[in-house]
């Protein structure tokens, strides 16, 4: 979530980021479950995109929310960008392109989960219904060219923005015509990060085919499943990827470190001001060598918000970030934080995933995510279709959820919310496949009625 930390504390040591890391750290007891997700607003009459400006624009639209939820706002130079909830801990925040993000509570259950998404359906819908703006559950905007995306105000968009095209192809894409899915997962122990960051890593592939979700470009298929993870191999290579040193010896925090204070930094925030530092490393602004802040040290708060600003394929904080899957369907969204708990929080369906993938190297690990946007299930690992490694990674969730026994008011457990990727399974397909099977049969060669069947 893109909201920016305030702690301005100057930093003396590599120790202190090190810590900051570690303070992660809690007993399984306390283990919390985050999802955010992020959806394309769309104007209802027409399918174009929505300005922020304007009485039936973003601003008037978070304006409502703020209304209707009582949430603090969140501004900069006198527009609202976001919304906070002070009491449970959930956000409303923009992406560049006006994709409209929730950032959920940290929760106990995946039965929460589905709670706080429902609510915050029937939220939206509330406010946006009048303004004539719907939301679209893909991967990617499947007809907007990107000079037709307006650009939200916030000042980190800008500096990313003129920054991008220097390091990649598709930066500018990923920023204004994607959305996704992610869950955020606790660990116990420094050893305990390492193995689920192996594991998610290593796995990330085939949460990306279950969720591929973004086959079609300015109104024509791309020749992708999902796109949005094409894109993020040319992003920008120096914050994104899968992390080949997360899987040598002497891997935790202390490394990670290491690896991000190399990463180039986009910003610095000072009061409202975000002053572009694009290119320099944390590193130089440690040593006090950074251009634009000659002999200024870092805050806790610089060191959060760079850490946001990375974007491999599972992300650390204070918690592990899954990063692979398209945005989606209201139906399949608790999906993900299903499939990951039951993998994560299960120490028998860990142990049982480590085996899986323990002795894929490096090279072979890059290929499947290489593979993984044009193939989806069809990609292979050494003799294996990764439709059959899914398979077996949505028994080994099965079998985790069932193990974590968290009933609900009717008595289900949260194995149920694993249902929409138990039929992608059963089909053989993922969803991008449905789509373009649709697209070519009865969509008549058109996606708008995209706008209609997967609109939240």
């Amino acid at each position: 979530m893109a909201r920016d930390q305030i702690d301005m504390t100057p930093l003396k040591s590599r120790d202190e980021l090190v810590a900051w890391l570690e303070a992660g750290v809690k007993p399984p007891s306390e283990f919390r479950i985050g999802t955010e997700h992020e959806k394309t607003p769309f104007t209802l009459l027409e399918h174009r995109p929505v300005p922020y400006e304007g009485a039936r624009g973003i601003g008037a639209l978070l304006e409502g929310m703020q209304l209707l939820l009582g949430w603090e706002p969140i501004m900069e130079r006198g527009n609202i960008i976001g919304l906070y909830d002070v009491t449970g801990g959930g956000a409303i925040s923009l992406e560049p392109g006006g994709q409209f993000e929730l950032s959920g509570a940290p929760v106990e259950t995946v039965h929460q989960t589905q709670a706080e998404l429902m609510a915050h359906l029937a939220q939206v819908r509330e406010i946006a219904g009048p303004l004539g703006i719907g939301f679209l559950g893909l991967g990617m905007t499947p007809s907007w060219s990107r000079a037709e995306i307006p650009v939200m105000p916030k000042g980190r968009y800008k500096i990313m923005t003129d920054y991008m095209p220097k390091v990649g192809a598709y930066g500018l894409d990923m920023m204004y015509r994607t959305c996704t899915v992610q869950t955020n997962l606790d660990f116990s122990s420094e050893a305990d990060m390492v193995k689920k960051l192996r594991v998610s890593l290593a796995l990330q592939p085939a949460a990306t085919a279950l969720f591929a979700n973004s086959p079609f470009t300015e109104g024509a298929p791309n020749g992708f499943l999902s796109f949005r993870s094409e894109i993020w191999r040319d992003t920008d290579n120096a914050r994104a990827g899968m992390l080949p040193f997360a899987f040598e010896d002497g891997m935790g925090f202390e490394r990670y470190v290491d690896y991000a204070l190399d990463v180039p930094m986009y910003f610095v925030k000072r009061g409202d001001a975000y002053i572009d530092v694009s290119g320099s490393s944390f590193r130089a602004f440690f040593d006090g060598k950074n251009e634009k802040l000659p002999g200024e040290r870092p805050t806790l708060s610089d060191w959060a918000n760079h850490l946001s600003t990375i974007f491999p394929e599972v992300r650390l904080k204070r918690y592990l970030e899954m990063r692979g899957a398209d945005g989606a369907p209201w139906a399949r969204l608790p999906a993900l934080p299903a499939f990951w708990v039951g993998l994560l929080y299960d120490n028998t369906s860990l142990d049982a995933a480590w085996d899986l993938v323990r002795n894929w190297t490096a090279q072979e690990r890059q290929a499947l995510r290489d593979d993984v946007p044009r193939l989806g299930f069809k990609a292979r690992i050494r003799d294996r279709y990764l439709f059959e490694i899914a398979k077996e990674c949505l028994a080994l969730s099965y079998a985790g959820l069932r193990r974590r026994g968290n009933i609900d008011h009717v008595g289900r457990d949260e194995t149920r919310y694993l249902e929409p990727l138990e039929r992608i399974i059963d089909c053989g397909k993922t969803p991008a496949e449905e789509l373009l099977d649709k697209f070519h049969g009865p969509w008549g060669g058109s996606v708008e009625p995209a706008y209609s069947e997967y609109a939240f």
